[in-house]
């Protein structure tokens, strides 16, 4: 195997193992309305975090488990569908994960641009 495709191969395994840490912030951050699981997907996909329905319904289920989401079957149209929705423990969860986002985000900047080296 070459530098390049060890490289590439590399960075796609550990890009996965960074995306999956964000994955419960992603869903989180789309909630304040409403959603059902595919159009969760859709708007996920079409502002860059893309996620397999067999990883995003378990964690809907888990979150709703936690007390962070809830849910209700809206059967007015041709197919009933379970929209999920932020309860106020999962807003007041998803603003300090914010906030630790945040730190998080800041902390890695400061180490990448040099900050923090050991003398």
């Amino acid at each position: 195997m070459d530098m390049d495709a060890t490289v590439k191969e590399l960075v796609e395994s550990l890009s996965l193992e960074l995306r999956r840490g964000t994955i419960i912030l992603s869903v989180l951050s789309q909630m304040k309305q409403p959603k059902y699981g595919y159009s969760l997907v859709q708007v996920l996909e079409q502002k860059g975090m893309s996620i397999e329905a067999g990883t995003l319904y378990p964690l809907l289920r888990r979150l709703e488990k936690q007390g962070l989401l809830k849910s209700e079957w809206q059967t007015d149209s041709n197919k009933p569908r379970k929209y999920y929705s932020l309860t106020t423990l999962g807003s007041d969860v998803y603003g300090e994960l914010c906030t630790q986002w945040n730190k998080l985000v800041d902390g890695m900047k400061h180490l990448m641009d040099g900050g923090a080296q050991d003398e």
